[in-house]
């Protein structure tokens, strides 16, 4: 199962795929994108990628305990929903005008739509089992819960999009020792004939 980088590695993905899908246009670099806060100062990226919860997720039904080796199992991964807010930096808009906001809006909810979801195995290669994919969908959060991300951080509220990306499992790093079996007993049954204790 997953390692617990798994959540660093689903904010880089996110990161690469905008990086890769909006420049030079309408972002003239990829290194006007950042993974960043919106409280961060003295920044000059234009779009900010910004994690700012994380829950677990019950209404997913996590995998069974997973084996290590012959001898050893490990708990279950738990499942885990990331929610982020794609915003635009207020230290970095020299020169941006409403249709430039618009625009760039309007390319993150493109990118979003057209790559809605990645499989785990493509964030960590060395994984060997199979987990679902991790989908990213638009949050299902009101403008009143959007001003209150933005009032946590002290900033006054302003257009951003909002998106989940879930299910992210992460593995346990317990190690369960099972019992080893010492001790087996054998029957034998011939067909038609009745057991010796019947």
């Amino acid at each position: 199962m997953a390692d617990y980088t798994i959540i660093s590695d689903v904010s880089n993905y996110i990161l690469g795929l905008l990086r890769d899908k909006m420049c030079p246009e309408p972002i003239p670099s990829p290194n006007n994108i950042e993974v960043s806060s919106p409280a961060s100062q003295d920044v000059d990226y234009i779009v900010g990628l910004y994690l700012y919860d994380v829950k677990e997720e019950d209404t997913v039904a996590p995998p069974p305990t997973v084996p290590r080796g012959r001898a050893q199992m490990a708990p279950p991964p738990k499942p885990y929903s990331l929610y982020y807010m794609v915003f635009i930096n207020s230290g970095g808009q020299a020169g941006l005008k409403d249709q430039d906001f618009q625009k760039i809006v309007g390319k993150v909810t493109q990118i979003v739509n057209d790559h809605p979801s990645v499989l785990p195995s493509q964030l960590q290669n060395w994984l060997d089992t199979q987990e679902p994919p991790i989908v990213l969908s638009q949050a299902k959060i009101g403008l009143e819960e959007k001003v209150r991300v933005w009032s946590a951080i002290n900033k006054p509220y302003q257009i951003s999009l909002f998106y989940k990306a879930a299910p992210v499992f992460v593995s346990s790093e317990v190690v369960i020792n099972t019992p080893r079996v010492v001790d087996a007993q054998f029957g034998l049954h011939v067909a038609g004939e009745k057991p010796a204790d019947a």
